[in-house]
């Protein structure tokens, strides 16, 4: 089989680093036993890796207790838990056309239910939303501005520090969804103004599949949505009230932790602003190519300034489906077609129903990956289809 060209790193980054895989292997086949529930050489072991992911991670994100850093299944986990931990009946809620699901979804429930007020902040031409309007759009029953800090559809970065900062000032709870940023642009709760920080795992974090996480600004207050074993404190009758039980029950995804904690270490060795610097030359290698293409629509910004690698675009004539299908078929390269599960960004690109095809680059892709995809989309655009 020929080479598979893997553009879809917005779904999930892959190949993950063999340094994480071989940690996650030896470490549970070693330590796999379950953390904090007993007293034995093992059990410490494997609480004392869980506690170091927590600080690296704390650190990395320039949080101050590393016991307000919770783990969770991925971001969406993370982001139902701030919404359904936060939002009280008759409370209003600021966020923007460019969310993900996980975010609309569980607003919409509340907000179909009767329960909260919805605001959303359209984007502007280029794809960035406009501190102002939020500031404009603050009343005095607002509990929540909650915002995608990158887009997976169109790789905008948003000003989340000019917005955290009017939060602050209008006492406002500041949260981010970091799935597509978290590992791949600097986040900084203190300088950024941010209360809530919802991550995924399995991407720019260079961990698995199936391990998210959550971090708590000192004083943010979230009710927990699960109850249940935390193998601290048995006898006490209700759910442990302190980080970061309150947030967590039953026995962790230690495995998905220890890919966390190397993720963590292969970042730092290889350096954040590297692994971003290459990916972005890549993107603008093949912004360049695309744009010379008859046919070919891109989809926001192309300039490489508060940008993630991704990159939506459609060809004259096709499907999104289609010109995806072809690019897998034909070209042995994996792409994201359809609505990316951002429904808002689409409507406002007036691509819907049928969407747009997504080229996400990650920290693997080489320069000969992009040229392929260049000549494919390039060799696909200039037979007309009937």
């Amino acid at each position: 089989m020929k080479e598979l060209i893997y553009l879809d790193n917005s779904a999930t980054l892959f190949p993950k680093p063999k340094e994480v895989l071989d940690f996650m292997d030896h470490f549970y086949r070693h330590y796999g036993v379950n953390p904090g529930r007993s007293g034995y050489d093992l059990c410490l072991e494997a609480e004392q890796m869980v506690q170091e992911t927590r600080k690296l991670l704390t650190e990395f994100f320039h949080g101050k207790k590393y016991e307000h850093l919770v783990f969770t299944y991925n971001a969406s986990d993370s982001l139902n838990m701030i919404i359904n931990g936060i939002l009280k009946p008759g409370d209003h809620v600021i966020t923007t056309t460019l969310e993900h699901n996980s975010v609309l979804r569980p607003l919409h429930h509340k907000y179909s239910d009767g329960k909260i007020e919805v605001d959303y902040i359209p984007f502007d031409s280029q794809g960035y939303v406009d501190p102002d309007d939020f500031q404009k759009r603050f009343k005095k029953n607002t509990k929540l501005v909650i915002i995608n800090h990158g887009s997976n559809v169109i790789g905008t970065v948003q000003p989340v520090e000019e917005i955290g900062r009017l939060c602050r000032e209008h006492g406002v709870i500041f949260a981010i969804d970091a799935a597509q940023t978290a590992g791949v642009v600097p986040i900084d709760v203190e300088t950024m103004n941010i209360d809530l920080v919802a991550f995924t795992g399995h991407k720019s974090l260079m961990g698995p599949t199936g391990i998210g996480g959550l971090y708590v600004g000192e004083d943010i207050e979230i009710e927990p949505s699960r109850v249940g074993g935390t193998g601290v404190r048995s006898a006490y009758p209700f759910h442990l009230p302190e980080y970061p039980y309150r947030l967590e029950c039953g026995t962790l995804n230690v495995l998905g932790i220890a890919g966390l904690n190397a993720g963590q270490k292969y970042l730092h060795k290889v350096g954040v602003d590297n692994i971003r610097r290459n990916e972005l030359s890549l993107l603008e290698r093949l912004q360049k190519g695309l744009m010379e293409i008859e046919g070919v629509t891109l989809y926001g910004s192309t300039s490489l300034e508060n940008r993630l690698a991704v990159l939506s675009f459609n060809i004259d004539s096709y499907k999104a489906i289609d010109a995806g299908t072809l690019l897998d078929v034909d070209y042995n390269i994996a792409t994201r077609t359809g609505l990316h599960c951002a429904p808002k960004v689409h409507e406002q690109l007036q691509t819907m129903p049928e969407g747009a095809v997504r080229v996400s680059i990650g920290p693997f892709n080489t320069e000969e990956h992009i040229d392929h995809c260049i000549n494919a989309v390039k060799e696909i655009a200039s037979t007309k289809k009937g």
